[in-house]
């Protein structure tokens, strides 16, 4: 059965004070209202009630203007909210007994008022004696006083109230007098009361019909009742219900139940503790240590958790439960096992023990030790205590058999210093907690806990922060808890920063926790220190194992390959990969999938700062990134040279020490690529300075693709610009020039002509001055691109002449094949359709002796946009779905789209309407190459072809959105749109 109900977080009201005309009381259980003895006082509008509420259920806090005027009308207050507020407060003092409301700090308070002048707080006081009561085994008067308590709710609490946080209040309220509600229907079942709850609950579950605890105690009293089919039906129903509404399925004890029941499980059959019955229990320890009462999130694990516990004291004949929960330090391992333990109390009558095992000190907690204390704790006199371990053991297993007891080993260093401390016979549960996940300890139930959600990590922030603090600057706090990586630790130590400096705004400590290099110092507050709960863990490493966490976190990727890791480490992958898993063993690695790992944001800081500390020769640490670029350059290389057979750029790129990976098969290689994207591109960046600039700057050529695939586009730029930057600062013309290059491509995917041409430009000039000949094929045929473009077509011609000249001297066959292929769309756009014709499968031919692919696509493209011109549309369309099928297996997103859009024109030519409409529209949802241009052609397209299918108002949308475009650029296609919108245009 589930413990005591959750107490509400209010504190107690001050001294008792009274007036002369008797003692003044309060009710928000029901409408609020005021007495003054038995004489009932008028408490005024509902907004001052309001105003009363939110004083009284602060019990003596100080509540400023500004939070009462948001618990009145939130965030939408009326102009004279402030004079408002100081009305109702003036009229409450006439009302009240002097010196009870009191002005203070711009705020108000409730003050001085009598022990038991609130019903909310008495309802406290009575739920708290019961749990006792409870605990010492004397239902009859947990139940009694449960009574007492739910008698002072009268209707709705706080009924008629308006504003926010009456709202909250009432909701909160609510839920708290269901969780009494339960409690004594448990504790009534347990006593044997079940005929007399069947009517109660049933009428409870009809009420609350998703309230699963309910439907659970209706289940037994029914079962307990002799009538087991309906108890079935009740679960049938509840089945059916959560299904349909929540899309879920019943929690583990419903199911737990209706299984007993089908079983006709014997100890259903009676309660577990009849009235004439008494607990005895001599020696109860109850060492759990106090619960936080800001206690966040984590419902699935405490669900989990509280399972196996339940599972562990509601069945008889299973082994003994064992839980091990692991984590990084400062994940929350002792703060979320301490919530479990205290919500399975009343599983575990006979007692709760407890210990630290200081299993991440020096100095761990020694097992005789321990099991001394837990035998005394117990009831074991000293004189019968042995000495060695095995006995000690052997008692400790012996005292507990036939007691239901929860033990909590927190903070174990290993499986082998747990072992003796658990015990030995069902009705027993251990609950362990370490920084090591426990593989080992047989029959263990692991939980590997994460870091917060950021919804969970906000509401943790917001909680010791204050809500209103943290409302005004909502961005700044989630700037703050991302900052702390969502660490509870790292979240509770800013957040009670903040808390102690009025004078500090949310933003200040986002500001603070943004410098990466202070992040840590700045995360300590006290006895609590980020750095120092890494410390423990770090200082427990062995020397092979230190080094590796600290290279590793060197990388600036967001996880790392086995592969690559072997590189940094310039170790085998066998040899690697067992440092690492032992790495995430102990918590401070993570494994994000299988052969990948990551570190936590905060433990990475930490990486890089021992690594600085401790790494005995700095050559070390740039030997390490050195080798980890060389794999991603030429594994990239490699990948380069599987999609372009015969494109001898790899055999100008900057020569590596470090081998990368070869692949056999082309799909394995474009896995590679984009799985890595991530991790390569930040390589790259962080390559951009020293030593490793132009191994840096060539990998980003080599990666070109992810500048096209439209899911890198982005961060392929950024990176880009950075490296050209990088590059010009060092004086660098050889990298500056290839990067350079590398942005013209960028510039190009995205329509920005002018900025392309002036790169390219730039790029050809800095590669002659440098003397790299590399660079002049690209430059001039991205050159020809962008006249194609601009409607520039003799310049485009001539660059591109350039381009299949500088490719011939190459021999670079693959960039001949290109240029003829931009070359035809030059001829295509001067009119000269035949011979546009020609060398596009002149292209095709080179192409197809080189056995190229993704290249081979791009020629089919031009090819289909020559015969698309020339009349034939069915011969275009053969070719351009050739080149979709290859864009599409190949991962070029932005080139797919761009071939729909083709299509779509090849469509309208041939006069099929729908088939041009529906590629237009593939074309608009994906994006193209070419950027807003590309996009105000095919949105005319799409016009041309809805006109066509008698969708006139929806072609003229289209045609209004691409004009704009086409006339900021200057384009011609403006003449001809304005044309289609004309009145007497029929597209």
């Amino acid at each position: 059965m589930d413990g005591g109900p959750r107490v509400p977080e209010q504190r107690r009201a001050g001294s008792a004070a009274t007036a002369e005309t008797g003692t003044l009381r309060f009710g928000v259980l029901g409408p609020v209202r005021a007495w003054r003895g038995e004489k009932a006082l008028g408490t005024g509008s509902p907004q001052q009630r309001a105003l009363l509420a939110a004083l009284l259920l602060r019990e003596g806090r100080t509540a400023t203007a500004a939070e009462l005027i948001d618990a009145l009308w939130g965030s939408e207050p009326p102009p004279q909210a402030l004079a408002a507020v100081r009305t109702y407060a003036s009229r409450l003092r006439k009302i009240l007994d002097p010196g009870v409301l009191v002005s203070e700090s711009g705020g108000y308070a409730v003050r001085g008022l009598g022990e038991g002048a609130l019903d909310a707080s008495v309802a406290q006081d009575l739920a708290a004696e019961a749990e006792k009561a409870r605990g010492a085994g004397d239902l009859g008067t947990a139940r009694k006083l449960l009574r007492q308590a739910l008698a002072l709710w009268d209707g709705e609490p706080l009924a008629g109230v308006p504003g926010p946080y009456a709202e909250t209040q009432r909701a909160r309220l609510e839920e708290w007098r269901l969780q009494l509600l339960e409690c004594r229907l448990d504790m009534d079942l347990e006593q044997g009361g079940h005929a007399e709850a069947v009517s109660e609950l049933t009428a409870l579950t009809a009420a609350h019909p998703l309230r699963e605890r309910l439907r659970e105690l209706l289940m037994l009293a029914l079962y307990r009742s002799g009538r087991q089919a309906e108890a079935l039906a009740v679960y049938a129903d509840t089945r059916r219900l959560l299904a349909e509404e929540l899309g879920v399925d019943p929690c583990p004890g419903l199911s737990d139940l209706q299984q007993r029941i089908l079983q006709a499980d014997p100890a259903l059959a009676e309660p577990s503790a009849p009235v004439t019955e008494q607990a005895a229990a001599p020696v109860r320890p109850a060492q759990l240590p106090a619960t936080v009462p800001d206690f966040t999130g984590r419902a699935s694990s405490v669900a989990d958790l509280s399972a196996v516990l339940s599972s562990a004291s509601e069945a008889e004949g299973r082994v003994m439960a064992v839980s091990a929960l692991a984590g990084i330090g400062g994940v929350g391992k002792t703060t979320l096992a301490v919530h479990v333990a205290h919500r399975a109390r009343s599983a575990f009558p006979d007692g709760q023990l407890y210990v630290d095992l200081q299993g991440a000190g020096p100095r761990p907690a020694e097992p005789e030790t321990v099991l001394g204390s837990f035998l005394r704790a117990l009831g074991t006199a000293d004189s019968a205590i042995p000495d060695s371990l095995e006995e000690r053991s052997a008692l400790y297993r012996s005292v507990l058999d036939g007691r239901r007891v929860l033990v909590l080993l927190d903070n174990a260093k290993d499986a082998a210093q747990v072992r003796p401390l658990l015990p030995g016979t069902e009705g027993c549960a251990a609950l362990v907690t370490s920084r090591v996940r426990m593989l080992d300890l047989a029959g263990a139930h692991l939980v590997d806990l994460d870091v917060m959600s950021p919804d969970e990590a906000l509401c943790l922030f917001t909680k010791i922060v204050g809500e209103e603090r943290v409302a005004a600057e909502r961005e700044a706090a989630l700037d703050v808890v991302a900052a702390c990586g969502f660490l509870p630790l790292a979240i509770r130590i800013a957040a009670s920063r903040l808390a102690a400096r009025r004078t500090w705004t949310v933003s200040v400590l986002a500001a603070k926790l943004a410098d990466e290099r202070r992040r840590l110092d700045e995360l300590q507050a006290g006895d609590l220190a980020v750095k120092a709960t890494f410390e423990l863990g770090y200082g427990q490493l062995e020397p092979a194992q230190a080094r590796a966490f600290r290279l590793l976190g060197l990388a600036d990727g967001p996880d790392i390959s086995l592969a690559a890791a072997a590189a940094v480490l310039d170790l085998p992958p066998e040899d690697t990969e067992e440092l690492l898993e032992s790495l995430v063993d102990t918590s401070l690695l993570e494994s994000a999938a299988p052969n990948r790992y990551r570190f936590h944001d905060l433990v990475r800081l930490y990486a890089r700062a021992c690594a600085e500390r401790d790494e005995d020769r700095p050559s070390e640490r740039e030997a390490a990134m050195s080798r980890l670029l060389d794999f991603y350059l030429a594994t990239t290389a490699g990948v380069y040279a599987v999609e372009r057979p015969g494109d001898r750029l790899v055999e100008h790129l900057e020569p590596t020490e470090y081998p990368g990976l070869h692949f056999s098969d082309r799909q394995e290689a474009l896995d590679w690529l984009y799985s890595e994207a991530n991790c390569l591109l930040a390589s790259a960046r962080q390559a951009l300075g020293g030593s490793r600039l132009r191994r840096g700057v060539d990998l980003l050529w080599a990666a070109k693709d992810l500048g096209e695939s439209g899911a890198n586009s982005r961060q392929y730029e950024s990176v880009a610009l950075t490296a050209r930057d990088a590059a010009h600062a060092a004086g660098d013309a050889h990298a500056e020039g290839r990067a350079r290059t590398a942005l013209t491509n960028v510039h190009l995917v995205a329509g920005r002509y002018k900025e392309a041409d002036e790169e390219a430009r730039l790029a050809g000039l800095l590669a002659e001055m440098a003397e790299d000949s590399t660079p002049v094929f690209w430059t001039s045929n991205d050159r020809g691109i962008i006249g194609l473009n601009q409607a520039r077509y003799a310049d485009a011609e001539q660059h591109l002449i350039r381009a299949i000249e500088a490719s011939r001297h190459d021999g670079n066959l693959a960039g001949e094949a290109s240029a003829l292929c931009n070359l035809s769309r030059v001829h295509l756009a001067m009119g000269h359709t035949d011979h546009a014709i020609t060398l596009a499968q002149q292209g095709i031919g080179l192409y197809d002796r080189l056995g190229a692919t993704v290249r081979l696509a791009n020629a089919r493209y031009a090819l289909g946009l020559a015969l698309t011109q020339a009349g034939r549309p069915a011969e275009a369309l053969a070719e351009l779905k050739d080149a979709l099928h290859t864009f599409q297996m190949n991962r070029q997103r932005l080139w797919e789209g761009t071939t729909h859009f083709r299509i779509a024109q090849a469509h309208l030519v041939g006069r099929q309407h729908t088939l041009s409409a529906t590629h237009a529209e593939q074309a608009l949802a994906i994006g193209c190459i070419g950027g807003d241009l590309v996009r105000a052609g095919v949105l005319t397209t799409l016009g041309r072809s809805l006109a066509s299918l008698g969708q006139v108002d929806r072609a003229r949308v289209c045609w209004r959105e691409a004009l704009p475009i086409y006339e900021q650029s200057g384009s011609l296609e403006a003449n001809v749109v304005r044309a289609l919108l004309s009145p007497l245009s029929t597209a």
